[in-house]
């Protein structure tokens, strides 16, 4: 289509890739307003972008949308196992878009992609989980002064970045799209929710209703999954440090204890808590046979599956994104999608439709960078109210929800503080 750069896995499969870009941008309404404007307006004309994110086909469309508006935009994975290769191939191919992304990449080729986008001197940045931030400001702060800022997808990416700037050494703005009511309400709740036990269940058929399933984190994307996992007819126990959320998932109605308790009962565990070593050794140890661990955080690291593996005398593959750790004492514990993203790793992650509003707020937040270029602090920066209202509002009137308004009486009132009890 143009001489773009790419590194995918066969090139050959953009066919198939195209047709699941097309797919899921007919459940992407709102993103497609934002194209046709980008297209029109060419707002990030000339316009470096690096984007490390999932390489899926909701992610495709985001891509597109980025291009359309004028950016040179060089998109990498995020996390090794979350790319969709086919898709890789068709942004490559049928859209000109330069893509380094190859599913199952080992460690060197995940961070010599990162490294290409960031060889190409962007001024935005876009992360899910905060490895290009990270990698310029442990190896390339030359690279900095040409920064406009960065956007972060995901909860754990902004973790690390509110630890950055709370040490002072944050070096450019962020737009953390995470925060966004628009974003986390929706896509880490229901996204999460759907996904992981899409996940789950894609990798073991395994039948959820009448077992133990035990949620370790009650943030948005704990509470999708707890609900969704209940949907499924599953006895759900949630596991917090938090006890401000201990007491709401009580409230909600699920069972609330220590996970050293949680695991001699599960059936199943997944973590989503953004932290590490969340299952580690002693919890293997008593942990009950034929357990299904899974993680639905970001990073691979909520299971230590280290310690696991020096437990074990054995360890195999029983079924695609599926691994049979059998311990030393004869009992046997799965671990799907090696620990990774298990709605990536053996699912083909979010809906569309959640994506729609979240990469709404990726593009709105890379608009917002370039507006306020110069202006924001080298800080984490919440998007202002009025693009979460606009993207609720599209995507009300997309799926033909109407809702009510306030009357001029009722927003007087609201206004004022003199009337009161009558």
């Amino acid at each position: 289509m143009q001489n773009n750069k790419y590194d995918v896995k066969d090139i050959a499969l953009s066919s198939e890739g195209k047709k699941k870009i097309e797919w899921a941008e007919k459940d992407m309404p709102v993103l497609r307003i934002i194209k046709k404007e980008f297209k029109e307006k060419k707002p990030l004309k000339g316009l470096t972008i690096s984007a490390c994110l999932h390489v899926t086909a909701e992610t495709a469309n985001l891509a597109i949308t980025l291009k359309e508006g004028g950016a040179n935009l060089f998109l990498c994975a995020s996390n090794p196992l979350s790319t969709q290769d086919d898709v890789a191939a068709s942004l490559a191919k049928d859209f000109g878009i330069n893509v380094f992304a190859i599913k199952g990449e080992n460690n060197e080729t995940y961070f010599k992609h990162i490294n290409a986008v960031l060889d190409q001197n962007p001024q935005i940045v876009m992360d899910d989980g905060a490895d290009l931030v990270s990698e310029l400001h442990k190896n390339r702060k030359n690279q900095i002064p040409k920064i406009i800022g960065s956007t972060e997808e995901t909860t754990t990416g902004v973790i690390r970045l509110e630890a950055l700037a709370k040490s002072g050494k944050l070096l450019f703005p962020v737009m953390a799209v995470n925060e966004s009511k628009t974003k986390h309400m929706f896509d880490n709740r229901y996204g999460t929710g759907q996904s992981t036990l899409d996940g789950i269940i894609r990798a073991t058929n395994r039948l959820l209703a009448g077992q133990v399933f035990v949620v370790a984190g009650y943030g948005w994307c704990g509470k999708g999954l707890a609900s969704r996992a209940r949907g499924m007819g599953a006895h759900v126990i949630v596991t917090e440090i938090d006890s401000v959320k201990a007491l709401e998932a009580n409230m909600d109605g699920f069972e609330v204890m220590p996970m050293n308790l949680a695991v001699k009962k599960a059936n199943f565990i997944c973590t989503v808590t953004g932290n590490k070593h969340v299952l580690r050794e002693e919890h293997f140890k008593v942990m009950k046979d034929g357990c299904i661990i899974s993680n639905s955080g970001h990073f691979d690291i909520e299971i230590d599956l280290i310690a696991l593996k020096k437990l074990s005398k054995k360890v195999s593959n029983v079924r695609p994104a599926n691994e049979e750790y059998e311990l030393k004492d004869g009992r046997k514990i799965y671990v799907i999608a090696e620990g990774r993203l298990v709605n990536l790793g053996s699912a083909e992650g979010h809906p569309s439709s959640v994506m729609d509003m979240s990469f709404a707020n990726q593009a709105f937040a890379t608009l917002h960078l370039v507006k306020n270029a110069g202006k924001l602090e080298k800080n984490v920066h919440v998007l202002p109210n009025e693009i979460d209202e606009r993207i609720a509002s599209l995507k009300l009137k997309a799926i033909g929800v109407t809702h009510d308004k306030l009357t001029p009486d009722q927003k007087k009132y609201l206004g004022s503080w003199e009337e009161g009890t009558n």
